[in-house]
């Protein structure tokens, strides 16, 4: 594949496919035998929204981020969340410089293209709350200034689903600003084959993987996104969708507003890397559940029943016609 970007001003919905198809080749190398979701987590990148991995340990949640900073060119940094964690320690704080005690701002971990926030529901809601404003506003605030955080600006978190000892849930308020919500799974027995070959075939622990671009390229292959269209009536299923969610008798809450956008966003990264420039139905569909079920809120009668957010936000998109939109 050729993967020669044009002039930046200039970026297509066709180059910017091709650079991230790149990308996602090159993660495989160390992620084996998860290439549907590397697609979704590449997409999610692609419309520049935030990521939540919500799987078990072991799984190459980690293994992953890195792998996209690299292969994308971004800067990287990893910010393992604890019990003691301090919201400075991930913002930064301002301190006394040596020698002429002026106020200096000493950035924290977030000061990063890609962030990984690792178990972020192990540290208090005080702590989380830290990212709250540079997930959405792209900045922090520290001693009343604002400190603009490099562009894009993007991040990735794990959870543990199955230890709540120790835990913070993450409130409602701050699942939302994730674009996508997904999970990576245990591999095929194929895979897991393939990947302790290519282990024992390289005779070192760490894959080396190559920046398949740089922070302006994928800079413009997110603007090129812009490009790809979303039919009118394609809108009026986004909306239907959503808004039945709102209305589910297993649903405390359904999704918000941005849920809307989100679908929007997502719909048309993944239809760019679909090799087309408009959004069809099916690209609405496979999203639906990643960008929307962490958005809902079921009843407590319904979590007794074991019903699952994605078990509604699935029966919702199921019996909701797709318009025809050509």
């Amino acid at each position: 594949m050729n993967t020669t970007a044009p002039p930046l001003a200039s970026l297509t919905v066709q180059h910017a496919a091709e650079l991230i198809h790149s990308v996602i080749d090159e993660v495989e190398r160390a992620v084996v035998g998860k290439r549907d979701a590397l697609e979704l987590i590449a997409a999610g990148l692609l419309a520049n929204g935030h990521i939540l991995l919500d799987d078990l340990p072991g799984v190459a949640k980690t293994l992953t981020a890195r792998s996209f900073a690299t292969a994308l060119g971004l800067s990287f940094s990893r910010i393992q969340f604890t019990p003691d964690l301090l919201p400075s320690d991930i913002t930064g704080a301002t301190m006394l410089e040596p020698g002429s005690l002026r106020p200096v701002f000493r950035p924290g971990p977030v000061f990063a293209q890609l962030v990984l926030a690792d178990e972020i529901n192990r540290a208090p809601a005080k702590t989380q709350a830290a990212l709250l404003e540079a997930m959405q506003e792209r900045q922090v605030t520290a001693d009343g200034t604002s400190h603009q955080l490099p562009p894009p600006f993007l991040v990735i978190a794990t959870e543990n689903p199955i230890e709540s000892e120790g835990t913070y849930p993450l409130p409602e308020a701050q699942l939302d600003r994730f674009l996508l919500r997904t999970r990576l799974g245990y591999p095929a027995a194929s895979d897991e084959m393939e990947m302790l070959r290519r282990r024992l075939a390289r005779r070192t622990e760490e894959v080396q993987l190559r920046a398949i671009g740089a922070a302006e390229t994928f800079l413009a292959a997110q603007r090129a996104i812009e490009m790809v269209q979303v039919d009118q009536s394609l809108g009026g299923y986004i909306v239907s969708i959503v808004g039945s969610t709102r209305q589910q008798p297993d649903l405390e809450v359904g999704a918000s507003p941005r849920g809307s956008l989100a679908l929007v966003k997502l719909a048309r990264a993944v239809a760019a890397l679909r090799g087309r420039d408009f959004v069809t139905p099916d690209d609405i569909r496979d999203i639906a559940v990643p960008a929307l079920a962490h958005r809902c809120v079921l009843r407590s009668d319904a979590w007794i029943r074991k019903v699952t957010a994605e078990d509604v936000v699935r029966r919702v998109v199921d019996s909701i016609p797709a318009p025809s939109w050509r």
